[in-house]
């Protein structure tokens, strides 16, 4: 039996026995991580409340049930909305939340409405990869392939709806839909740090190199990692780009409140205090979880005030019969109560290799005993995404994977900062939808063979800015959102003609676009598409 240390006293036994991914050998088939006298009684505990709390929760609904039917005269009282309202918000509160659907039933595909179907194209015990399979007409122009990895950390894949559904209309989209802990069999074998990056090279060896890839929040490290290793064997099906978003690469950049805990309290702590066993009947009896409802109990503790005024409100919502806004309430707590567990050995070696060691960028990470160099990445473009305001991943700490990835051409490589948007922003909302969104395809789009548009050469090998206009200056406010002070500032730029602006490439965009507030407008409003075609009606 082979040992290997992470972090100080930690063996974690290794085996040569195949893991349940079958095409990598040496992966760990069972760790045994301990616990503490305090931990390991925890999940039995809280399996022991769901089960007694049962009866309750069905009585409650019941009552809900009774007291809001409109044939119950009581039900038109003040007092019977109260109790109605009183007993679905204990039910609410005490059930345990079960994984959320997508719901992206249709998107649109170039101005159509179409069916999307949810279809498992890849699998393996801790992953599902499920691909948007849009109803596009047959001879409809080939789209990229965009995989999104979804972050292993407590929640759901679901958790990046809002993403999927915003690079549906442009992308072949794929997602990593991560399994439940408590529900993989321990016969199925362990799943660390190292599994995860052979389950993304599987899936981009399954995918033939043609894709996209985009890690939100935690996938970044193992994403830069898979590509990484990939580049040093010189693999064929290297994805053509990535786009990392708010991860933590480098978390001694502008370190926060999650950093510090990490290193304030050390590996030892985290692996004798949230580390439980998974208890019968969960198919995963037995093995060692880090559960998800502790991941939830942090969430929730961190801004416990505001989730009491959020269920208060809801509560007077419902006396108040305003079914939006309790709508909305129950829209975001199914997706925010909904939790699952993660595996003892992928927590521990994550918490270890990324916040404590910081192994990636001091060039110590390893996978599989072979290093993970970042340097040896020369065809897979990258694209570096970070919050104003990200309280979990700091500024800087994404952008680190471009000093990494040193031998990395310069027309291959982006970052963007957005303002004022938070850690979630950076992947959902409307700041997301409107300027995070179109970069990233226009990033995808540059770097996918036959999809590129760049724009067309002038007939004459003009500068691309002017000291002055050559002849009459064009009207730029033509241009749908571009009015005269934008036109003011494109002429102070030395741009005054529709064929300037149709001929500006990728750097010269971002650096116009970072003199516009706010910024994404030359991508959202299609500046390009439409100077060129200004340019050749005149």
């Amino acid at each position: 039996m082979m040992r290997r240390t992470i972090g100080e006293g930690l063996p974690m036994p290794r085996s040569s026995k195949e893991s349940g991914i079958g095409e990598f050998g040496g992966a760990p088939v069972y760790a045994d991580w301990g616990g503490s006298a305090t931990s390991l009684p925890l999940y039995w505990l809280y399996e022991a409340a769901q089960s007694s709390l049962g009866p309750a929760r069905a009585l409650a609904d019941a009552g809900k049930l009774y007291f809001k039917n409109p044939a119950n005269p009581i039900a038109h009282t003040d007092w019977g909305r109260k109790v109605s309202a009183l007993c679905e918000v204990f039910e609410r509160a005490t059930r345990r939340y079960g994984k959320p659907e997508f719901g992206l039933p249709t998107t649109l595909a170039r101005g159509e409405r179409v069916e999307v179907t949810e279809k498992r194209v890849w699998s393996r015990p801790f992953c599902d990869l499920v691909h948007f399979e849009r109803n596009r007409r047959a001879n409809a122009r080939k789209q990229p392939n965009l995989v999104i990895v979804a972050p292993m950390s407590g929640h759901y894949a679901t958790l990046l709806r809002g993403t999927v559904e915003a690079m549906l209309p442009d992308h072949e989209v794929y997602i990593t839909d991560w399994t439940d802990a408590r529900m993989v069999p321990l016969s199925d074998g362990a799943f660390d740090l190292d599994d995860y990056i052979d389950y993304l090279i599987s899936i981009f060896r399954f995918l033939k190199g043609d894709c996209h890839v985009m890690a939100v929040c935690q996938p970044a490290v193992p994403v830069l990692a898979a590509i990484a290793r990939m580049e040093a064997e010189n693999d064929p099906y290297v994805p053509r780009s990535m786009t990392l978003m708010g991860g933590p690469i480098d978390t001694r950049e502008n370190p926060t409140a999650v950093n510090d805990l990490a290193h304030e309290r050390g590996l030892d702590w985290f692996r004798r205090n949230v580390i439980t066993i998974v208890p019968w009947p969960n198919p995963g009896l037995m093995r060692q979880v880090y559960p998800g409802f502790l991941q939830l109990t942090g969430f929730v503790s961190m801004n416990l005030d505001r989730h009491v005024t959020a269920h208060t409100e809801f509560f007077n919502h419902l006396v108040d019969g305003d079914g939006d806004n309790a709508g909305k309430h129950r829209e975001f707590y199914d997706e925010y109560l909904a939790v699952m567990d993660l595996t003892a050995e992928f927590y521990l070696q994550t918490v270890d290799t990324v916040f404590i060691r910081h192994a990636l960028p001091k060039g110590e990470m390893t996978h599989r005993g072979k290093p993970v160099d970042c340097s040896k990445i020369t065809r897979c473009a990258l694209m570096t995404v970070e919050g104003e305001r990200d309280d979990i991943s700091g500024v800087g700490q994404t952008k680190a994977a471009h000093k990494l990835c040193s031998n990395l051409s310069d027309d291959k490589r982006v970052h963007y900062l957005q303002e004022r948007v938070g850690h979630y922003g950076v992947f959902n909302g409307s700041r997301f939808r409107s300027e995070i969104a179109p970069r990233i395809h226009d990033f995808i789009l540059s770097n996918e063979p036959g999809l590129a548009r760049p724009a067309k050469a002038a007939k004459t090998a003009e500068p691309a800015r002017l000291d002055e206009p050559k002849g009459p200056a064009d009207d730029l406010t033509k241009i749908a959102g571009v009015g005269p002070k934008l036109q003011k500032l494109l002429n102070e730029e030395g741009i005054f003609h529709f064929w300037q602006i149709a001929r500006l490439d990728g750097p010269e965009r971002e650096a116009l676009d970072a003199k516009m507030t706010p910024p994404g407008r030359i991508a959202r409003d299609k500046w390009v598409e439409q100077a060129s075609d200004l340019a050749r009606s005149d």
